[in-house]
């Protein structure tokens, strides 16, 4: 039991009125990990442990936080959301609780330039929390700030893993996909991507916000070359203030058109990751409300041209769908711990809850 009663709130946003197929999916793995998270808090000694749930809004997360506070008055406090560390392990969870019940100024934070889930000690001091917009902030405003001493887990690199859309769904093995999906497409892209990554002969491009620790680890554990190219590491914090988001291949695309990304690709490499939410971003900026909206984004990264709306989004996923090499499209976690998930050779299970 920890030292200090710990108050753990796991964030879940509920499906829009408008939410095709595809979302309620991603939405109902989120609550099913959102209940693992509660029971697994409260093995670990959490005090108080409870789902917050609610429609999809424009509410800042620091608002959200802050409200939070004033209801639950913690004194150590763990924050999540739903989709987050879906490969968290007991000690994991224990170490959160932990570092929530110090009497220090001490944070503690999967990743803290990448938050998706954070511990507080003496928490009273979110109350003079800005409105931040997402929880990625939440670590610098903490030490830089309100003075806190804060660390991070992100050599676990399981816990970067975040159900974000349904692409994570597919890497951790869910089968429950909806009835009419057709995920075979993505599948055999996917074991096309594995097979050339064993490939002593062959070269992986791998592109957008890939980490060091990833090019590292792709560098030993994996046969193949690999091209990667990092891009657009700070996305989230792009939006306030810093220059506008670029991107090399967002550049080739806007000269040569989204229909040529297979054929770019298949001159660098055998098979292909790529962040498309740095593509997104080098087009339309980094406000995600600017972008296509979640059905459109979810569609594209199972490859389902077809489900997608915006003609710019369509024209690329079916670019993707359609290439001479295994081409997959997603987000931070696809080029990211995704990658280590997928190609790693120690026998992870894709299967965390049920």
């Amino acid at each position: 039991m920890a030292s200090r009663p710990v108050t753990v709130r796991i964030l879940h946003p509920d499906p829009g009125p408008s939410a095709g197929p595809i979302e309620h999916w991603v939405a109902m793995a989120r609550a099913e990990l959102a209940e693992r998270h509660r029971r697994a808090f409260l093995r670990a000694g959490a005090a108080d442990v409870a789902v917050v749930g609610g429609p999809p809004d424009d509410t800042p997360f620091g608002a959200r936080l802050r409200a939070i506070v004033r209801a639950a008055r913690p004194v150590g406090l763990v924050v999540l959301g739903s989709g987050a560390i879906p490969l968290a392990s007991g000690r994991d969870y224990a170490d959160l609780v932990a570092a929530a019940a110090r009497d220090a100024r001490h944070a503690l934070a999967n990743n803290r330039y990448s938050a998706d889930v954070v511990a507080i000690a003496s928490a009273e001091t979110l109350a003079d929390l800005p409105d931040l917009a997402t929880d990625n902030a939440l670590p610098r405003w903490l030490a830089e700030v309100a003075g806190f001493d804060v660390s991070d887990l992100r050599r676990r690199w399981r816990l970067a893993l975040d159900v974000d859309g349904p692409l994570e769904l597919v890497l951790l093995g869910r089968t429950d996909a909806p009835a009419g999906l057709d995920l075979r497409g993505l599948r055999d892209r996917l074991a096309g991507v594995r097979s050339v990554a064993a490939d002593r002969r062959a070269e992986l491009v791998v592109n957008g916000r890939v980490s060091a620790a990833t090019v590292t680890w792709l560098e030993r554990s994996v046969p193949a070359r690999v091209r990667a190219l990092v891009e657009e590491r700070g996305l989230r914090t792009s939006a306030s203030g810093q220059r506008s988001p670029a991107s090399v291949l967002g550049m080739v695309l806007e000269a040569q058109g989204p229909d040529r990304l297979g054929a770019v690709l298949a001159r660098l490499g055998e098979a292909a990751l790529i962040d498309s939410r740095v593509l997104l971003a080098h087009r339309l900026g980094p406000d995600e409300a600017a972008w296509p909206p979640a059905a459109d984004r979810f569609a594209s990264d199972l490859l389902l041209a077809d489900r997608v709306g915006d003609p710019w989004l369509r024209e690329l996923t079916a670019a993707a769908a359609g290439a001479p090499i295994p081409v997959v499209l997603g987000g931070h976690s696809l080029v990211g711990p995704g990658v280590r998930l997928w190609l790693g050779r120690d026998s992870i299970a894709r299967r965390p809850w049920s």
